[in-house]
């Protein structure tokens, strides 16, 4: 898809109305600090509209990007951050859920785990739970220009495995400074938000 217009449009906090949006929604969600702000950019061709940050925990709210007037990309807060108390983590969980259980537009969520290190507790936890709400997450193995070509498949297994994967489940190795797995990542958005008489659209 080749992108046209950027636009934030809606920003849910804990107390915040979810919008009724009229367009598919693809959502992302991941640790914090797993390069999610990175991939989001990435997808938009924009430096730096997604806010990256060293702090980790910077996303506190839900975040709607109008791509195109064509979808939404939902930035989901990240979990797992140590420093937020267990009552702001209590109310995130709750938004997050609120969100994956109201959404009528919520087509495909994107779950981004660190591919150097085996998914943490918070990581399996996200992925069972995204399940539980009704959907299957693709898994984009975040931070791969980190590790050695050749480590690749190993770490590839080794998230495979400590998420319990099914054999048709999606994991995209992804890189944000060599953009690889960007292209992989696209194809799946267009097929959930590109009707098929405007295939030609993609690129």
């Amino acid at each position: 898809m080749v992108i046209k217009s950027v636009n934030l449009e809606t920003v849910c906090g804990v107390t915040s109305r979810l919008p009724e949006n009229d367009k598919p929604e693809i959502a992302f969600a991941g640790k914090s600090n797993v390069g999610k702000s990175s991939l989001i950019n990435a997808l938009m061709n924009r430096k730096n509209y997604a806010r990256t940050s060293a702090q980790p925990g910077k996303t506190q709210t839900i975040n709607f990007y109008n791509i195109n007037d064509v979808f939404y990309c939902v930035d989901l807060p990240g979990y797992g951050y140590a420093k937020i108390s267990e009552e702001m983590k209590a109310k995130w969980g709750t938004m997050v859920e609120r969100y994956l259980k109201r959404s009528r537009q919520l087509k495909q969520v994107f779950l981004l785990i660190d591919i150097r290190h085996e998914p943490s507790a918070n990581d399996r936890n996200m992925f069972e739970w995204i399940i539980y709400n009704g959907y299957r997450p693709v898994i984009i193995a975040t931070k791969l220009d980190k590790i050695n070509r050749s480590q690749i498949q190993k770490h590839v297994k080794m998230l495979r495995a400590g998420l319990s994967m099914e054999k048709e489940d999606i994991l995209i190795p992804f890189s944000a400074e060599t953009k690889q797995g960007l292209k992989e990542v696209w194809d799946i958005i267009d097929g959930f938000v590109i009707p098929d008489d405007n295939s030609q659209a993609t690129e």
